[in-house]
């Protein structure tokens, strides 16, 4: 096992910066997930650390040895890609084997290794198999099981559940869970998908256009985005921004005015907003804290409830998703499933503002 240091690392491609600058200190026995949009550099950073991209600036260390000039098979990390990269030609059992036996592994430690990681998998029924006969669950256990076998100091997991079934990655995602928390060691894993992230991850690297926008644990993330682009890239479906409102004083009240509709801004927070007064602000809400009149969350307040009308009803069976236009805004609210609501209807929805988000209209920045 061991901990994972980027110390101002960039890569570049001519003039294209893959990564700029990054920074993270990832403890030994950590789950760490690296999120974001196709481009912005994730994979980049984890083929870096694995020494198959050079880097143009910085430090990697793996503990406390730079591994800059360090060839990917004296760097103790075993890596799972996307694809499986599984040898056609070869058996389950000669793919999982395959990595001890170029590192000369006594054949009878190669034997007790490999069937004790294919039972632990579920896979033991399979390693005379060839990777053509396999499904692509199997596939993807048996890429999982040739990292194990290696007993890595450092798992690098490159979109493994990509090429998977909505049903197989569900599946898939708790099984990976399990398998760090039973090995203990130092997992990073690259997506582009935030449910994966938040449900695996236990801290998570936002990236975009090569940047880290922000990292922390995956409730901190949803709670306290530092920027709009986090707050709109975590959650789903993504959070509602409403551009060029305003904040206002109405006697000892505060209110977004989102030129739409206004809504109560709680006191406890007006001293926060006060400097922004005169400002143009970005108001942030996400779906689930919008919620239809007549079955508000406790604690939420009806008194104000903003009307608007329904483009379209998504009857998802627990819930209801209306995408709502008021005054040429647009926002989407997850209502609870007993609401009588219908397409072209006018409802009325109650805002929880205490869980608002308000972002500086010229830095994207948080106002917090």
């Amino acid at each position: 096992m061991a901990s994972v240091t980027y110390n101002h690392v960039t890569k570049r491609w001519g003039d294209f910066t893959a990564v700029n600058d990054l920074t993270i200190e990832i403890p030994d026995g950590e789950f760490l997930v690296f999120v974001g949009p196709s481009g912005c550099g994730k994979s980049t950073s984890l083929r870096m650390l694995a020494g198959l991209e050079e880097i143009t600036e910085g430090e990697i260390l793996i503990d406390d040895r730079v591994v800059n000039n360090v060839p990917p098979k004296d760097r103790d990390i075993a890596m799972v890609f996307q694809s499986y990269a599984l040898y056609p030609h070869m058996t389950v059992y000669e793919n999982m084997a395959f990595g001890l036996r170029l590192r000369r592994t006594p054949k009878q430690v190669i034997d007790e290794r490999v069937r004790s990681v294919a039972a632990s998998l579920g896979i033991e029924e399979l390693l005379d198999r060839r990777p053509r006969q396999l499904s692509g669950g199997q596939r993807q256990r048996v890429a999982v099981g040739r990292a194990i076998v290696r007993e890595p100091a450092v798992f690098l997991l490159d979109e493994p559940l990509s090429n998977l079934d909505a049903k197989l990655r569900v599946e898939a995602r708790t099984f990976i869970s399990k398998l760090h928390q039973r090995l203990g060691t130092t997992f990073i894993y690259v997506t582009h998908d935030q449910v994966e992230a938040m449900t695996m991850g236990q801290r998570i690297a936002v990236l975009n256009a090569g940047k880290l926008m922000q990292i922390d644990t995956p409730t901190h993330l949803y709670d306290h985005p530092n920027n709009v682009f986090v707050a709109g890239f975590i959650g789903s479906p993504a959070m509602n921004f409403f551009d060029n409102c305003d904040l206002v004083m109405d006697g000892e009240t505060m209110y977004v005015d989102t030129g739409a509709f206004r809504v109560h801004v709680p006191d406890e927070r007006i001293e926060l907003y006060r400097p922004y007064l005169g400002k143009k602000v970005i108001f942030g809400m996400r779906p689930e804290n919008i919620a239809h009149v007549d079955f508000p969350p406790p604690g939420v307040e009806t008194v104000a409830p903003v009307e608007a009308n329904i483009d379209v009803v998504e009857e998802m069976g627990h819930e209801k998703i209306l995408y709502l236009e008021e005054g040429g805004k647009t926002f989407l609210a997850r209502v609870d499933p007993r609401a009588d609501v219908h397409v072209g209807q006018r409802v009325q929805v109650v805002f929880n503002m205490d869980v608002m988000h308000l972002f500086d209209a010229e830095t994207e920045q948080a106002l917090q």
